[in-house]
């Protein structure tokens, strides 16, 4: 909590000093072009409302956002929201992909190495989620293209292939960049698991189920990691915004026509409103699936009831 205020009073200062420059010593960038005459920023300033003062710039971007208006890409012409819409499916399978095997593989594992606690089991799954938050996943898709060059459409660059098209294809397509960028979340995962397991094995009513005479299956699935699942889904929910925003580098890396590539291609061309509208879409998806965790508490945990 102490980070927000420092963050705040950055902001300020940033926003004061970029305000308090004189005119001539602001610099507007379009495309790769850096030297403009006053006559052109003048013109550029006309066009972007920017000779407009703050509150009515805002007010200006709010109310043509709330139509649905993102703006008009610099480099294309073309209108911002529709482009982005036509690649959101691509990175929205990429990060369901990557969210569905990090869940296969942190759950089963996370239960084995907090029902092993302290076995050599356990020490060999703690290694192996400290490499999957260590290494990279740029690295990781890298190394996988290189391993598995000669293996079919598995390893493919600049290929993809709708899910309504070819079901099976695509699957193909998408797996190395959807677990290329789960692995990372898997150990996450895990290691969350494991804790939060470890945490309500040693609560009084585990002790209680077992002396009662119930089998260990049922007191782990029906009394423990029921319980012991809300914290991780909390987690899973964080994670899986920025999944979404994780998207961006293993779409250049494989090649794939997603939003990410998008945004990392307007980045490069200095498309301010594809820029803008790529980061928008992003944080109100951020939002969405936080707002589904608080919705998901309700059935995991029964004290929860929503009126």
């Amino acid at each position: 909590m102490t980070l927000i205020p420092v963050l705040w009073g950055v902001s300020i200062v940033v926003f004061l000093l970029i305000h308090l420059l004189p005119g001539n010593a602001l610099q507007m960038f379009l495309g790769t072009q850096v030297a403009m005459t006053p006559a052109q920023m003048d013109e550029l300033r006309r066009l972007f409302g920017l000779n407009k003062s703050l509150p009515l710039q805002y007010v200006d971007w709010i109310s043509h956002l709330l139509r649905g208006d993102f703006g008009v890409s610099l480099r294309t012409s073309r209108a911002v929201l529709p482009d982005i819409l036509a690649r959101l499916p691509l990175s929205g399978e990429i990060t369901l992909l990557a969210l569905v095997i990090a869940l296969a593989i942190a759950v089963p594992v996370g239960i084995t190495a907090a029902l092993r606690r302290g076995s050599a089991v356990d020490g060999a799954i703690q290694l192996g989620g400290l490499a999957g938050l260590s290494i990279p996943n740029f690295w990781l898709a890298t190394m996988m293209l290189l391993a598995l060059g000669n293996v079919g459409s598995i390893a493919s660059i600049g290929i993809y292939v709708g899910f309504f098209t070819d079901p099976l294809r695509n699957l193909a397509v998408m797996l190395l960049p959807s677990f290329s960028l789960g692995i990372a979340l898997a150990a996450v995962i895990m290691r969350f698991i494991r804790s939060s397991l470890l945490e309500v094995l040693g609560h009084d009513y585990v002790r209680t189920a077992r002396a009662k005479g119930l089998r260990e299956q049922i007191v782990l699935y029906r009394h423990v990691l029921r319980n012991a699942l809300i914290p991780v889904i909390t987690v899973v929910g964080f994670q899986a915004g920025y999944l979404l925003g994780g998207t961006v580098v293993i779409e250049e890396v494989f090649a794939l026509p997603g939003m990410g590539r998008l945004a990392l291609a307007a980045i490069d061309q200095r498309d301010y409103p594809v820029v803008q509208g790529v980061v928008l879409v992003i944080a109100l998806l951020f939002v969405l699936v936080n707002l589904a965790v608080d919705v998901a508490y309700a059935f995991v945990d029964p004290r929860v009831k929503y009126g």
